[in-house]
């Protein structure tokens, strides 16, 4: 069964370009200039607030990978390092390459992919008028066709969630967050043009995953 880790990067779109109406209902349960400022920072969590600006793809057999990612619209050429190919795009372009590429897997590895990742690829490719090429959630308690990593350490919601980098620490495995940078971070990055810079920092994500399902797979697979 072929298997395909995948982790995407977001960023929340600016506030101010929505219309009065719009930023009365974002902001309809804020209480305080704090909370209005959680709500602005938070809308890279919602595929209808933000966009993808990184998808990432790794085989955990081969150890090979694919990273899409938004640059800017500036002129870019693929390119490859470390077995990963790199390939810029605008959101539409890089959505309509991993449904293309994804149907060469039987099986994907995520971290809360389920409750971020997966409805957030769905939601913006619907967005962009793409055509979905196959329900990746998958049936939630079997990790044959989605392994989220979240829900099988959690035993599907029995014991308190932590985040990846809390997990990776307390299994001796080297977090993507040790370099500095953790997905809060995206949307500052973006803004300073520093596009190649979210496309390794998924690619750590994405190894960090992948250490996980091999600790998991080991230790905790049933």
């Amino acid at each position: 069964m072929a298997k395909v880790v995948l982790d995407i990067e977001t960023i929340g779109f600016d506030f101010d370009t929505y219309d009065k109406k719009s930023q009365e209902y974002l902001l309809k349960y804020a209480q305080n200039d704090q909370e209005r400022e959680e709500v602005k920072n938070k809308l890279a969590l919602y595929p209808l607030t933000g966009e993808i600006v990184a998808i990432g793809m790794l085989n955990p057999e081969t150890q090979k990978g694919y990273l899409l990612f938004q640059n800017g619209k500036r002129e870019q050429k693929k390119f490859e390092e470390n077995g990963i190919i790199f390939e810029a795009g605008s959101e539409k372009e890089i959505l309509e390459k991993f449904w293309n590429s994804v149907k060469a897997y039987d099986s994907v590895i995520t971290f809360n992919g389920r409750g971020f990742d997966i409805p957030y690829l769905m939601m913006r490719s619907a967005i962009n008028k793409i055509r979905t090429t196959r329900n990746l959630l998958g049936y939630r308690f079997s990790h044959k066709e989605h392994c989220d990593l979240l829900e099988q350490l959690t035993f599907y919601g029995a014991i308190r969630k932590f985040n990846l980098d809390f997990y990776a620490k307390t299994f001796g495995i080297k977090s993507s967050k040790d370099e500095g940078i953790d997905g809060l971070m995206v949307g500052s990055l973006y803004k300073e043009k520093k596009y190649l810079e979210i496309a390794k920092y998924c690619v750590r994500d994405l190894k960090t995953t992948n250490e996980l399902f091999e600790y998991w797979d080991k230790y905790l697979k049933f």
